[in-house]
C-alpha cells in the first residue's frame, strides 16, 4: 500500500469486509446493529458473539426495540445511549432470552448518518468488578450520610441518568418519596419542555464536565419550580460515570424580579405603563420615514378643581377610572400609559390621522359619562393632541413630544377640545425647546449677565441703592429680553438656578464694590425673586450667599412681586418672616397689580412698596390717584416707597411732592455693567461720613 492510500481517510472495501466477517462469525464478542425505524429504535443485525450472549436467536434479535432488551432504561436514558454526536459507553443490565438480567459494558458508536449505531456488550461480572461495585457502594453510603440533612437538593448517579441517591431536600422541592425518584423516576419531574436541555447537560456531564442548565420541575401537585441544575462530573470504580447535581429554587427570585420590573413600568395607581414603559414601547416600533404610528396625549381638564374640592382620594379614584375608560375604548393591541399627574397617552399602530382623531373623539365621548364622586356626580373632560408620524420624525420622543405640543394647543383653544398638530406650532415648540437647552448652558456657563440700575433718594436726589437686572446675551440671536427668558425659565424648571446665579454674582459684586471703593460703594442692592423661588430654602440659599461673600444682611433688599404673595398668603408669610429673620430687607414689587387684600398686606413683614411702573406712567397724562394711594398706604403703614420706570423730569418732580421716598427710572439712570456702576458711583455718590 503507497503512503497516498495510507493517508486516505476512506478506509478499502477489502478491509471493511474483513473486520466486518470477522466480527459477525466471532463468539467471543457480542455485537448488534441498531436503526431508527419511524420513532423507534431496533435492532436490524446481531452476530454469533450476541447470540451467545443473550440467549436470542437471530431471527428473535432482529427487528427487537432496542429499549426491551435494555429494561433498566428509563425516561429521556435511551438518547444517552444512542447518541448521534460520539460514541457512548455505560454499565446497563440486559433481559437475556431466559429472562434473567445479566449486568453488561455497553458501548454504542453511531454511524456518520446518525440514524444507526453499533453495540458492543461484555459481561461485567468478574470478581474485580464486583469489588469495585462494593467500593462504590460505600462511596454512595458516605455521600448519603452527608446530603441527606443538606438544605440543599441533591442527586446522585453513579452511572449515567439512574439515580443511586436522592436527598429529602429534593423530595420536598418536587412533593415525591424517594423511591418514586431513584433509577431514572426523577426525570419524570423534569418538564417536558425542558428535557431535551436537561438531557443534553446531563451527557456534558458525563463526559467530564461542569454544567448548569435552568429547567421547570412539576410538583406532585402539578405546580411548577423554576430551578438551575448544576451538574459535576462523577466516576466510580467499577461502575462508570455518573453526576452529582445540586438545585436551587429560583422561582421566588424571579417572581420578586418580574414585580420589580413591573414596578419599575408601571404607574402604582392605575396600573398602566409609566412613561418609562411608554418610551421603549414607541422606540420598539418606530420606524423613521415611514407612518402608522400615532400618539394621542391627553390632559384632564380641571383635575385640580377635583383634588381641591372632594379631596386627593377622589381625585385618585377619578384617575383609576378614566385608566379603566381608556383601556375599555381603545383597539386591542393599543397601549395606554399614564404620562404623569393626570396626563395620559395612548398609542396606536397602522392607523392614519382621520383614524387617530376618530379614537379620540370616542375617548372623549367615554370619559365625558357621568361618574359618582364623593356623592358628586363628576364629567371628567380632556384636552387632546394627536400626532401621526410623517417623515419628518427622525426619533421616537419627538413623536410623543409633538402630541404634548398638540394637547397644549389642545388646552389653548378653550379646553375639551381635540387639535391635530400643526407643522407652525411644530416649529415653534422646536425652537423653543432649543432656547431652553441654550438658556440651561447659559446658566450652567455663568453667561447671564447682570446690569445694576441705581436707586436715588427723594429727600437729596442721592444713589441710595441699585437693582440688579438679569440680561442675556444670545451668540446668535443677540440680545433676549428678561419678559422672554424668565417666564421661560420659569416654564422649563430653571429659574432656581437662573435665582441663585443672580442673588450669588449680585452678593460677589458688592463685596468686590467694597474691596475697589470702600464708603463709597453702593450701600445696597435690590435682588428680585420669582414666585417660584418662594419656598423654605430661600431664607437659607439668601443666608449662605451672605456668608459666602462675607457680607451684612442690611446689603441686600428681597423684592417679591405682589402676585407671587397672594398665591399662597400663609406660605409666602411664613418664608418673608424667616427672611426678615436674616436680616434682608423685603420689598413687595409691582405693587397694586396683584389684588392683595390690604388687610392682609398689614401684616406682611416687609419694608416697601414698588410702585408699579404703569401707574408713574399715567402721572403725564395727569392721572395721580392711584400713585398718590399706593404712597399715602405705604406711609400709613410705615413703610418706604420706590417709584419705578421714572421717565421725565415732571414724573420725579409729583413722584417726590407725592411722598415717595425712592426713585428708580432711565431719566435719572439707565442700567450699568459692574465696573460702570462703580466708575458711576464714584463720581455721584455721597462723600464719606
Amino acid at each position: 500500500m503507497t503512503a497516498a492510500k495510507l493517508s486516505d481517510d476512506h478506509v478499502p472495501p477489502e478491509i471493511v469486509s474483513s473486520i466486518f466477517y470477522t466480527a459477525s462469525v466471532s463468539d467471543s464478542m457480542a455485537l448488534l446493529v441498531a436503526e431508527t425505524q419511524g420513532r423507534t429504535q431496533r435492532f436490524s443485525w446481531g452476530n454469533e458473539g450476541a447470540v451467545q450472549l443473550l440467549g436470542y436467536g437471530l431471527e428473535d434479535l432482529r427487528a427487537m426495540p432496542v429499549e426491551q432488551l435494555f429494561p433498566s432504561l428509563g425516561g429521556g436514558e435511551l438518547k444517552l445511549l444512542l447518541r448521534r454526536e460520539r460514541a457512548a459507553r455505560r454499565t446497563l443490565a440486559v433481559r437475556t432470552a431466559s429472562g434473567a438480567m445479566l449486568e453488561t459494558s455497553v458501548l454504542t458508536t453511531p454511524s456518520p448518518g446518525g440514524r444507526r449505531w453499533t453495540l458492543s456488550l461484555r459481561a461485567a461480572d468478574s470478581e474485580q468488578e464486583r469489588a469495585l461495585r462494593a467500593t462504590a457502594d460505600a462511596h454512595e453510603r458516605r455521600f448519603s450520610a452527608l446530603t441527606e440533612r443538606s438544605p440543599v437538593p441533591t442527586l446522585l448517579s453513579e452511572q449515567g441518568m439512574r439515580l443511586a441517591h436522592v436527598n429529602d431536600a429534593f423530595c420536598t422541592l418536587v412533593g415525591r418519596r424517594a423511591e418514586q425518584l431513584l433509577g431514572t423516576g426523577w426525570i419524570d419531574t423534569v418538564h417536558g419542555d425542558d428535557l431535551d436541555a436537561v438531557i443534553e447537560q446531563v451527557s456534558e456531564a458525563l463526559d467530564g464536565g461542569e454544567v448548569e442548565v435552568q429547567a421547570r420541575l412539576v410538583r406532585d401537585d402539578a405546580s411548577v419550580r423554576t430551578t438551575v441544575i448544576r451538574f459535576a462530573h462523577l466516576f466510580t470504580p467499577g461502575v462508570g460515570a455518573g453526576f452529582v447535581a445540586t438545585i436551587e429554587d429560583i422561582t421566588d427570585r424571579l417572581a420578586f424580579e418580574a414585580q420589580l420590573a413591573h414596578q419599575a413600568n408601571h404607574d402604582p395607581l392605575t396600573e398602566l405603563p409609566n412613561r418609562t414603559l411608554l418610551a421603549q414601547y414607541v422606540a420598539e416600533r418606530f420606524r423613521p420615514g415611514t407612518g402608522g404610528l400615532a400618539c394621542l396625549f391627553l390632559d384632564l381638564d380641571n383635575f385640580k378643581v377635583v383634588n381641591d374640592s372632594l379631596g386627593h382620594t377622589a381625585g385618585d379614584e377619578l384617575l383609576v377610572e378614566v385608566a379603566a375608560r381608556l383601556r375599555a375604548t381603545v383597539r386591542p393591541g393599543d397601549l395606554v400609559a399614564r404620562f404623569g399627574g393626570d396626563e395620559f397617552v395612548v398609542v396606536c399602530e397602522q392607523v392614519d390621522e382621520e383614524a387617530a382623531v376618530a379614537l379620540a373623539e370616542r375617548i372623549t365621548a367615554a370619559l365625558a359619562r357621568p361618574m359618582r364622586l364623593g356623592g358628586v356626580d363628576v364629567r371628567p373632560h380632556a384636552s387632546v393632541g394627536v400626532t401621526v408620524q410623517t417623515a419628518e420624525h427622525e426619533a421616537a420622543e419627538e413623536l410623543i413630544r409633538d402630541c404634548d405640543i398638540a394637547m397644549y394647543q389642545a388646552k389653548a383653544s378653550g379646553k375639551g377640545r381635540i387639535t391635530v398638530l400643526d407643522q407652525e406650532a411644530r416649529a415653534q415648540a422646536r425652537d423653543k425647546l432649543r432656547l431652553v437647552a441654550e438658556l440651561r448652558d447659559a446658566i450652567d456657563n455663568r453667561e447671564i449677565s447682570l446690569l445694576y440700575q441705581p436707586i436715588f433718594s427723594t429727600a437729596d436726589g442721592t444713589p441710595v441703592a441699585v437693582e440688579s437686572l438679569a440680561r442675556w446675551e444670545h451668540p446668535e440671536r443677540g440680545p433676549i429680553s428678561p419678559t422672554v427668558f424668565v417666564p421661560l425659565a420659569e416654564e422649563s424648571g430653571l429659574i432656581a438656578g437662573l435665582g441663585l446665579f443672580v442673588l450669588d454674582e449680585t452678593c460677589r459684586q458688592l463685596a468686590d464694590w467694597d474691596r475697589l471703593m470702600g464708603y463709597a460703594a453702593p450701600p445696597r442692592a435690590n435682588v428680585n425673586v420669582s414666585a417660584l423661588q418662594l419656598d423654605g430654602n430661600l431664607p437659607e440659599q439668601v443666608a449662605a450667599a451672605l456668608q459666602r461673600h462675607g457680607l451684612e444682611p442690611a446689603r441686600i433688599s428681597i423684592e417679591i412681586t405682589e402676585s407671587a404673595l397672594m398665591k399662597d398668603p400663609a406660605m409666602a408669610r411664613e418664608v418673608l418672616q424667616q427672611l426678615r429673620d436674616v436680616g434682608v430687607d423685603l420689598a413687595i414689587d409691582d405693587f397694586g397689580t396683584g389684588y392683595s387684600s390690604l388687610a392682609y398686606l398689614r401684616h406682611l413683614p416687609v419694608d416697601c412698596l414698588k410702585v408699579d411702573r404703569s401707574f408713574v406712567a399715567e402721572l403725564s397724562a395727569g392721572h395721580s390717584e392711584i400713585a398718590s394711594a399706593v404712597i399715602a398706604l405705604a406711609r400709613n403703614l410705615n413703610l418706604s416707597t420706590v417709584a419705578e420706570g421714572v421717565e421725565t423730569v415732571e414724573q420725579a418732580e409729583e413722584l417726590g411732592r407725592l411722598g415717595a421716598t425712592y426713585l428708580q427710572g432711565f431719566s435719572l439712570a439707565e442700567p450699568m455693567t459692574g465696573g460702570h456702576t462703580a466708575a458711576w458711583f464714584a463720581a455721584h455718590g455721597e462723600t464719606a461720613p
